[in-house]
């Protein structure tokens, strides 16, 4: 009786370690279940916010070729992922700020659309000025930055003057930078020497511009 005593007595201890030992990998495995189904979650949320956010990307292209249904099939302006681009040679002689116009009517027939898009969606126009690389020389501009800034500023106060709300647009000048094409011939240049107007939202403009 004293043996079988000992025996049980030496043998509990190695059940309670066992014990112990698959507790502690049953704690183990629930935690990494845990965090499995944490990062399953996170990754669906993040797909639905990334399918949610091209969706609404598709439908706001759609809707800014809906505005622009006329001029888009007219061939006047291009659409490229939400900026509007007009030919420089459209709105301006070389190196110049004057708006010819053929410019001015078509700025004109682009305001109506564009404003009544900008107001459904509480956005605003930034209006973006280009040149391509060759300097100017002679004229009342010093460089390329000032005479894409007076472009962009001409167009801008031209929307105004046919009617779109002073706080819908404002002007940005890029002089030579951010061509389309490398500018290594005539036709490349005269592609590079444009004006663009992009939607965009008013809070993100407004805290750029405090910033």
């Amino acid at each position: 009786m004293e043996d079988m005593d000992a025996s049980v007595e030496n043998t509990a201890p190695v059940w309670a370690v066992f014990g112990d030992l698959m507790s502690s990998l049953l704690g183990a495995f629930v935690l990494v279940l845990v965090g499995v189904v944490a990062v399953q979650m996170e990754l669906t949320t993040t797909l639905q916010d990334e399918v949610k956010k091209r969706q609404a990307e598709e439908q706001r292209r759609m809707s800014l070729e809906k505005a622009l249904a006329v001029p888009l099939a007219s061939g006047r302006i291009t659409l490229n992922n939400g900026r509007i681009g007009i030919s420089g040679q459209v709105l301006f002689a070389l190196n110049s700020d004057e708006l010819q116009p053929e410019g001015r009517q078509l700025l004109k027939s682009l305001v109506t659309p564009l404003r009544a898009y900008l107001s459904s969606r509480n956005e605003m126009l930034m209006i973006s000025g280009f040149t391509d690389d060759r300097p100017v020389r002679g004229g009342p501009f010093a460089d390329n930055w000032e005479l894409s800034a007076q472009r962009a500023l001409t167009v801008t106060r031209t929307l105004i003057e046919e009617g779109m709300p002073r706080s819908m647009v404002f002007a940005a000048a890029f002089g030579s930078e951010q061509p389309v094409k490398p500018n290594t011939d005539e036709a490349a240049r005269a592609l590079n020497r444009r004006v663009e107007m992009a939607p965009v939202p008013k809070a993100a403009n407004a805290k750029n511009a405090a910033s």
